[in-house]
């Protein structure tokens, strides 16, 4: 969870690198927050059927889905600009999007690759820095 909250405090942090640990344990909490939202949303719809009731409850989560998801698009979008960093490509890279199916297949086999080994024009590398000590130590406090 330190993580995802971490990402969301460096929401405007387009420059930098970010590793595969932070990046996709920010999309994990991510996708389990929305996957909450829509079961909560399915049972409210099926809870009260026939209700205005079931009208209310599931208009205010969608709302509130909504009111997330616009929320966390910028840092979603930092996040992976810092990954694209991190693996030597600029941010611009993402845009590769655009072209169905195999775009989305380009970003992810981006966001898989091990770090650049040195320093670019980035930053230097997360890992080299000796922030493994303070990384193998979440979860242990």
């Amino acid at each position: 969870m330190n993580w995802y909250l971490n990402v969301l405090k460096n929401y405007t942090g387009f420059t930098g690198r970010a590793r595969r640990k932070e990046y996709w344990m920010f999309l994990l909490f991510h996708y389990l927050i929305i996957f909450l939202f829509t079961i909560l949303i399915a049972l409210s719809s099926e809870t009260f059927s026939n209700s205005s009731e079931m009208d209310t409850l599931s208009m205010i989560l969608v709302i509130l889905l909504m009111l997330y998801f616009l929320g966390t698009i910028l840092p979603f979008l930092a996040v992976t600009a810092r990954r694209l960093h991190d693996t030597d490509k600029s941010a611009w890279w993402y845009l590769i999007c655009i072209v169905p199916y195999i775009g989305r297949f380009i970003i992810l086999i981006f966001t898989c690759m091990d770090s650049y080994g040195g320093t670019n024009k980035w930053g230097t590398n997360p890992k080299k820095d000796g922030s493994d000590v303070l990384i193998n130590q979440i979860g242990r406090e």
